[in-house]
């Protein structure tokens, strides 16, 4: 299940917020590995490291990373007593956290009283490449408008290990993982109290949730890590907040289950959430696949609300993003209506802040 390896830090490369690229020498070749230094410690060049290389050798575009798993001679010294949550549990990686919900956290009785979103906005997206894009949405019509992002434990686990994450840091009230994911500014139990947390904490005034980098998908109805999306959106509905979902739409996705409306969105907006929730549209979409988009939509549930919503500088938003929009390989230019329909989720959530 694992394939574990041993190497020599050859050198130290990038680093952004919690992670640190590496060239190891392992055998007779050298690899791509990430170091998590919260984690593990900081490794330095000559160093003997234990790493995980499954990832890696499975081909992963997203998580193709050797991990540092150990530096044997130089142990990182044993964590302080603060927080009793732990994530990764009873995994050999291990890690506690203080929880924002638990007891020794001084938020504990904020949200051991909290109950209620009070009509917060909350854009929820299959994909966590969809975040820049929803973000410029919401910022392109308020640009003060406080967002934090609520990360869920679908894909990666660690939110260090977003390059996107850190560098939209400063458009963000916060970051809260929830569930198995860690890094976060706020560590929660649920998705529900990372809500809670995100609103009743942080302040903010719109959270987008997503998966961390990464998606698992067996091309069966029920089998994909965006499940979780549709879950989301119970809780949402749950917490007295506003659900609007982030379709996955796309004209170039080469598989026809993702063209048109992916059947990821179908399944978890349609199928999943059971309380209904907003489902915007960028207006301007071709007329093919608007065709395609009024078809696959046809058969959502009448609870949920297909909304148009004008396209009016949104790509100009998505040109100036600080960060490379990316979705399975394909940038801004191969994949527009994808970026842009989370754009337009994104400037929708805004609006309702008015409504």
């Amino acid at each position: 299940m694992i394939a574990w390896r041993v190497g020599t830090v050859a050198s130290t490369g990038p680093e952004w917020n919690g992670a640190l690229e590496l060239q190891v020498h392992v055998e007779d070749q050298t690899i791509r590995a990430l170091a998590y230094p919260r984690l593990v410690g900081r490794p330095q060049a000559g160093d003997a490291v234990v790493l995980n290389t499954t990832a890696l050798n499975l081909g992963l575009g997203t998580g193709g990373y050797a991990l540092v798993v150990a530096i044997p001679s130089r142990l990182p010294a044993d964590p302080g007593a603060r927080g009793h949550l732990v994530k990764g549990r009873y995994l050999p990686t291990q890690a506690t956290v203080l929880g924002v919900d638990e007891q020794d956290s001084p938020h504990h009785q904020i949200l051991r009283d909290a109950e209620s979103l009070d009509g917060m906005p909350v854009v929820i997206a299959d994909l966590h490449s969809a975040l820049p894009a929803i973000l410029a949405g919401i910022h392109l019509d308020g640009p003060t408008i406080k967002v934090a992002y609520v990360m869920t434990d679908g894909g990666a686990l660690v939110a260090w290990f977003s390059r996107t994450l850190s560098a939209l840091s400063s458009q963000l009230v916060g970051t809260v993982t929830v569930g198995q994911a860690v890094g976060g500014d706020l560590e929660a139990v649920t998705v529900h109290t990372g809500l809670l947390a995100a609103k009743h904490v942080l302040g903010a005034d719109i959270a987008i949730v997503t998966q961390g980098p990464g998606n698992l998908g067996t091309g069966t109805t029920w089998g994909f890590s965006g499940m979780a999306a549709g879950e989301t959106a119970n809780a949402v509905a749950l917490l007295e907040g506003l659900p609007v979902g982030a379709l996955r739409i796309s004209d170039a996705d080469p598989r026809s289950r993702h063209r048109g409306v992916s059947h990821h969105s179908l399944t978890a907006f349609g199928r999943v959430a059971l309380s209904g929730l907003d489902l915007p549209l960028p207006e301007g979409l071709p007329a093919t696949l608007a065709a395609q988009v009024e078809d696959d939509l046809a058969a959502q549930p009448e609870r949920n609300r297909v909304i148009y919503v004008s396209d009016h500088g949104l790509l100009n938003a998505l040109v100036d993003s600080p960060v490379r929009l990316s979705t399975m390989g394909r940038g801004l230019e191969e994949d527009r209506w994808y970026f842009l329909a989370a754009a337009a989720a994104g400037r929708h959530a805004a609006a309702l802040l008015g409504s």
